[in-house]
């Protein structure tokens, strides 16, 4: 076994979940994620806990949307609602052999497979908030993953690995000092009553007309993502109240699978109202059309990680890059002041630090620039190492 996921196990365990006697604890992911999920149940019968594994299947999924019929798309299990009262802790990867399995079914299907997922979100958003369940989600490094990044698989795992600090001799006690920097961070924005997200517009080829987006956070409480439900973590994020302007979002935005590049979304209200895309849009409207809850900002977020410099085709890592920000339409996480439902929860990356021209973008809070080309203007606040 890599001894990274045994170091990684340790950190899932006895970190993120904090695993105590007694607890029962989903262990869940595709079988080809094994090494780290016997990894991990190891760690948790160590910590005194009841270990299951939940299996998923790329396949199953796929058989799914090929054979099944609107009803049965629609059909939400009741075992896994039963799953979402009964357990103390779900520690989840993510293993994918193909990213774009997904593709090619029409996004009606997906989006009806989506909605369908409401009522268990909503009851698992619940429990977390109120800390009945903890729970982390990571990635187990794949051959699919590591060609999305365009990296070998080798390469990939040394990227996944350091962006979780687990080259160091002690990966816990670094995330609990990232948790001091980012706690600083919160407690800044803590009370304030409007963040404002600044770019310039892109004169080039292909460009956009920048972005510029004022978040209302007054009654909001601002989480430090510090690795104790993401892994690897790397974030300070609200729950919005309301949001006016216009964003382009840099990165593709990458949703089971698919991508739509150049997103381009203008909110009035904590509503899009208008929404494009280069490529895919087709699939962005009928992402945001599913529900009710789809077009309502549910989370605007800051991302801490400097360890992670590249994009990668992947939300859990690419809404942490140092020097960004993200935002999601959707479901809201309740302990953030969000009460927006949706069967979607859809992040996409915005990027502030300096590009071609030299000028980046700001974040200010209530008319105070505090972050500026990517980088806190406070030396003790998260930054490159």
């Amino acid at each position: 076994m890599d001894p990274r996921l045994q170091k990684l196990a340790d950190v899932l365990v006895n970190y993120s979940t904090r695993i105590k006697k007694g607890d029962l604890v989903a262990v869940r992911g595709d079988p080809v994620a094994l090494p780290a999920v016997e990894a991990v149940f190891v760690a948790v019968l160590r910590a005194g806990g009841n270990p299951f594994y939940v299996p998923q299947s790329e396949r199953a999924a796929e058989l799914l949307m090929e054979h099944g019929t609107d009803e049965q798309i629609k059909f939400l299990n009741p075992l896994d609602m039963a799953r979402v009262e009964a357990i103390d802790a779900e520690i989840a990867f993510w293993a994918e052999s193909n990213t774009k399995s997904m593709t090619r079914y029409p996004s009606e299907r997906l989006a009806m497979k989506q909605a369908a997922r409401r009522p268990y979100m909503k009851r698992y958003l619940e429990r977390a908030a109120t800390k009945g369940i903890r729970w982390v989600g990571t990635l187990f490094p794949t051959h699919s993953f590591a060609q999305d990044a365009e990296m070998n698989l080798g390469q990939y795992e040394d990227f996944v690995f350091r962006a979780g600090l687990l080259h160091l001799p002690d990966p816990a006690a670094a995330w609990k000092q990232i948790s001091e920097r980012q706690k600083r961070v919160c407690d800044f924005l803590q009370g304030k009553k409007q963040v404002h997200f600044r770019v310039p517009a892109d004169t080039g080829p292909g460009g956009h007309d920048g972005t510029d987006l004022r978040v209302e956070v007054g009654r909001s409480t601002w989480i430090n993502c510090d690795g104790h439900e993401n892994f690897p973590d790397g974030e300070v994020f609200a729950g919005p109240q309301g949001v006016d302007g216009h964003v382009n979002y840099t990165f593709p935005a990458v949703y089971h699978g698919k991508e739509v590049e150049g997103v381009r979304l203008v909110f009035k209200g904590g509503r899009v109202v208008e929404a494009s895309a280069r490529k895919g849009e087709d699939y962005l409207i009928k992402m945001l059309d599913q529900d009710a809850g789809a077009r309502v900002m549910g989370e605007i977020a800051i991302g801490t990680n400097y360890s992670i410099t590249d994009f990668s085709k992947n939300t859990l890592f690419d809404e942490k890059i140092g020097g960004t920000f993200h935002a999601a339409v959707g479901a809201g996480y309740p302990e953030s002041g969000s009460s927006n439902e949706s069967g979607l929860h859809w992040d996409m990356v915005c990027d502030l630090r300096p590009g071609k021209g030299g000028e980046g973008g700001t974040i200010s809070a209530d008319g105070e620039v505090f972050h500026r080309n990517g980088r806190f203007v406070h030396s003790d606040w998260p930054g490159p190492a």
